[in-house]
């Protein structure tokens, strides 16, 4: 694919969408379902060690399963590039760590990618630059935005910035906050923005990905700003899943409180913790301490989420389904 400069200028046949703003002012990518009108996609997190940490064997088994799944997209929830993100945008890890190591042909599809908290460690500028996309034409990161496939509407959602301690306690870390203060206006624009786009949508799912957790029995646990201020927007917009990274395992979590889903997919390289927390049975429908990816597939009436491990089996599976309304009759 070619470069992503000027994406709205760019013929919609051949990327899959075209980017556009949104009335709640998130910028706006539209990507073509598949012409029966379904969706297939993979999810993956925390990866870039430039192949360490079972990266590349998560990535061979991400190309055979994409190819599989005839996937239309892939989803990054964040932590790009460790430690510390990237140093600018002639970073040799850019190429190290995405470029180089996702080769499989499946994967050259577009890449949508959040900012999780060690991409703030850096100069958050070049994971954001048009520079990037013109060396790699897979890769887009932004802040947030919102990917309207029709069928489905993603809204990614840039999680750090909730977060008070990186704030108030950074300890030996220095945070790229540019573009960020005053942080008070960032989080409130950013939160009504999201809560009238996901007034606004009329798709049949909704899906909402951010790098942070909102429930998770994993290392880093709940994220209690998220839990406080993210959270009853999701659930009074009837979003269908919330999909993570930030702890580096694989995780299910179901809610008592509304039909939203919790998902984890942060085992993209390091994982293994050996730090989980007891959780709700009822709840808790999956755990994996370990290294993988998930897939999403979706239909009108039907959604269809798979864990797999590092070497590509099956770990856990999960569906739901919509009664088709008389609207699309």
């Amino acid at each position: 694919m070619s470069g992503l400069v000027l994406l709205s200028l760019m013929p919609t046949v051949l990327l899959g969408f075209a980017a556009l703003l949104s009335a709640a002012e998130l910028q706006r990518f539209e990507h073509a379902a598949k012409a029966d009108g379904s969706l297939s996609l993979l999810v993956v997190g925390d990866w870039g060690r430039r192949g360490a940490y079972n990266q590349t064997e998560v990535a061979l088994q991400m190309g055979i399963t994409g190819e599989k799944l005839d996937i239309d997209f892939i989803i990054s929830t964040g932590d790009n590039f460790y430690e510390g993100g990237l140093n600018g945008v002639e970073d040799p890890a850019f190429y190290e760590s995405f470029t180089r190591i996702y080769t499989a042909p499946s994967l050259q599809k577009q890449w949508y990618n959040v900012l999780g908290n060690h991409d703030y460690r850096g100069d958050v500028e070049a994971q954001l630059s048009p520079v990037l996309r013109e060396m790699d034409s897979k890769w887009l990161c932004l802040r947030s935005f919102i990917v309207n496939t029709e069928i489905a509407e993603f809204f990614f959602v840039d999680t750090t910035p909730f977060v008070n301690k990186y704030f108030l306690e950074p300890e030996d870390h220095v945070y790229d906050w540019s573009g960020i203060l005053p942080r008070k206006s960032y989080l409130s624009n950013l939160m009504e923005d999201l809560d009238m786009a996901l007034k606004e949508s009329v798709a049949k799912w909704k899906i909402v990905v951010g790098h942070h957790t909102i429930k998770s029995a994993g290392q880093h646990g709940n994220t209690v700003e998220l839990n406080l201020q993210l959270l009853p927007i999701l659930q009074a917009n009837n979003v269908d899943l919330y999909i993570n990274g930030h702890d580096h395992c694989l995780e299910h979590i179901s809610s008592s409180e509304s039909p939203l889903q919790f998902l984890t997919s942060g085992g993209g390289s390091k994982a293994w913790r050996g730090d989980v927390t007891w959780w709700d049975p009822k709840e808790m429908k999956f755990y994996y301490d370990g290294q993988g990816f998930m897939s999403v597939q979706i239909t009108q009436n039907e959604v269809d989420v798979v864990f797999y491990d590092v070497s590509g089996e099956v770990l856990h599976k999960w569906s739901r389904t919509k009664r088709i309304s008389s609207a699309v009759l």
